[in-house]
C-alpha cells in the first residue's frame, strides 16, 4: 500500500528506486526479508544509499494465531535488514504502528510515551523497533496509524467500508475504538520530510485529528454520496477477533512539529482525496 506513493516520489525526486517484495513484477524483485543471507546479498548489490523498510505482516489476527510468522517477518526480517544496513554504514527507514501502545490513554500518544502492546502484532513490530536501535545510530523509525491507500493493493478498513455501501442498506459500524487515519500519499510525503530533515530517531506520521472508526463511516458515505445507507454504532463486541484492540491508537506527532516539519493534513481531508480517486 505505502510502496504505491513512495517509490513513485522517490523517482521524482531523483533516487533510483531498488524495489523488491515476495510478489514480483517487472519492475519488483523478489525478495523474502526473513533470509538474512538474500536481504545482505540485496543490500550490497543495490549499492543503496539508504534502505526504507516498508515490508510487514499486517493482518492483525493472523499474527495472533501465528505468532512464529509474526516474529519471523517483523521482529527478525526487521533485524536482518537492520544488519545488513550496519555493514554498510547506510540509514534504514523504518515503517512500525500505533499498535505499540497499549491503547489505554486518553487522547493521542506521542514519540515520548512508553510501548506497552497488548497484541502479538504490536510486540512483534516492537521487537523490529528494538533491532533498528540496538544495531544501528542512522535509523529513522516512523509509526503509522491506521493506513489508508494503495487501492488495488488496499483491503483494509475504509476500503471494506466503500465496498459495504455499494452494497448494502444497513451496516454497524464500530463506535468504541479510536485512532488516526494515515492516508499512503501523505504519509509518503511525509517520510521523505523527516528523512531530509536528517535528524535520526523515533516519529509518528499520521494524518491530523483522532477518530472512530465509526466517524470515518459517515464521511465515507457523506463523500460516496451514499446518504440512504444507515450506520448502526455498535461496540467492538460485535464483531470478536482473535487479537485484542486497544481502545485508542492515536498518534500525535510530536517530533514533526518540533522540527516545523509538520504537513500532514486533517485525516477528513486526506480520505476524500482517497475517495475521489477511487475506481469502480
Amino acid at each position: 500500500m505505502l510502496a504505491d506513493a513512495l517509490c513513485p516520489l522517490l523517482v521524482k525526486r531523483g533516487y533510483a528506486v531498488s524495489a523488491t517484495d515476495i510478489v514480483t513484477t517487472d519492475t519488483i524483485s523478489l525478495l523474502d526479508v526473513r533470509d538474512q543471507d538474500a536481504v545482505a546479498a540485496c543490500i550490497e548489490k543495490s549499492g543503496a544509499d539508504i534502505v526504507f523498510h516498508l515490508a510487514a505482516e499486517t493482518n492483525v489476527d493472523r499474527c495472533e494465531l501465528e505468532k512464529e510468522h509474526a516474529n519471523a517477518t517483523n521482529a527478525r526480517g526487521t533485524e536482518n535488514i537492520a544488519r545488513a544496513c550496519k555493514e554498510r554504514d547506510i540509514p534504514m527507514v523504518y515503517i512500525s504502528t500505533g499498535a505499540v501502545f497499549d491503547g489505554e490513554k486518553a487522547g493521542g500518544y506521542t514519540e515520548l510515551d512508553t510501548p506497552n502492546p497488548i497484541s502479538v502484532y504490536g510486540r512483534s513490530k516492537l521487537l523490529g523497533e528494538d533491532a533498528v536501535r540496538a544495531l544501528l545510530t542512522k535509523y529513522y523509525i516512523i509509526r503509522a496509524g491506521w493506513m489508508i491507500g494503495g487501492y488495488e493493493k488496499d483491503k483494509k478498513f475504509v476500503w471494506k467500508m466503500v465496498q459495504l455501501m455499494r452494497t448494502k442498506k444497513e451496516i454497524p459500524v464500530v463506535i468504541d475504538k479510536a485512532g488516526s487515519p494515515t492516508f499512503t500519499v501523505d504519509f509518503a510525503q511525509g517520510i521523505l520530510a523527516i528523512v531530509g530533515a536528517g535528524k535520526y530517531g523515533t516519529y509518528h506520521c499520521v494524518n491530523k485529528g483522532i477518530c472512530t472508526r465509526y466517524d470515518i463511516a459517515v464521511k465515507i458515505r457523506e463523500y460516496l454520496g451514499k446518504e440512504d445507507v444507515v450506520l448502526k454504532p455498535v461496540t467492538s463486541d460485535a464483531f470478536p477477533l482473535p487479537a485484542p484492540r486497544g481502545k485508542s491508537e492515536a498518534l500525535i506527532n510530536h517530533n514533526l512539529s518540533r522540527l516545523d516539519i509538520h504537513s500532514m493534513r486533517p485525516w477528513q481531508t486526506a480520505l476524500k482525496e482517497y475517495i475521489d480517486n477511487l475506481k469502480g
